[in-house]
């Protein structure tokens, strides 16, 4: 008998995974997946509510995901999703980088720094650095 998972169920283990993950110390910060609408991403928000009271966890609601070399642009350009945090020095640290490509782009020096920022971005998400330089290798969509 084949089963089939709903795109609901889906996302939202996604994220109970990603809860467990940062509870545990794995991740800084995990990301949900990128949703379409703000109304797909809101749906899930107070299952994300007892998700984050289970696992001691937090979330920033993201309505302008950062796009960086480490993930094809298209994943996220124009999508919704929210950011599971720990502790605020993580969240604070998105939000900074997120502000620094901002920067960056505002007065044309963010071509000097977009690996730097990519690499940062990786770390935050606490990924291994051969995997981030793997992830950079390999995208061709870049913003």
């Amino acid at each position: 008998m084949e089963r089939k998972i709903d795109e609901y169920s889906y996302h939202l283990g996604a994220a109970d995974a990603f809860c467990e993950m940062v509870r545990a110390g794995v991740k800084r910060i995990a990301l949900s997946h990128p949703c379409d609408t703000k109304e797909m991403r809101d749906g899930f928000l107070s299952d994300f509510d007892m998700l984050c009271v289970e696992y001691g966890t937090h979330y920033y609601v993201e309505d302008e995901p950062i796009i960086t070399d480490l993930f094809p642009a298209e994943m996220n350009r124009g999508k919704f999703q929210v950011i599971f945090y720990r502790e605020e020095k993580d969240i604070n640290a998105y939000l900074a980088l997120k502000e620094e490509i901002r920067r960056s782009k505002a007065d044309g020096t963010y071509g000097e720094v977009r690996k730097e920022i990519a690499e940062l971005y990786g770390r935050l998400l606490s990924y291994p650095k051969e995997r981030v330089e793997f992830l950079m290798g390999i995208n061709k969509d870049l913003y």
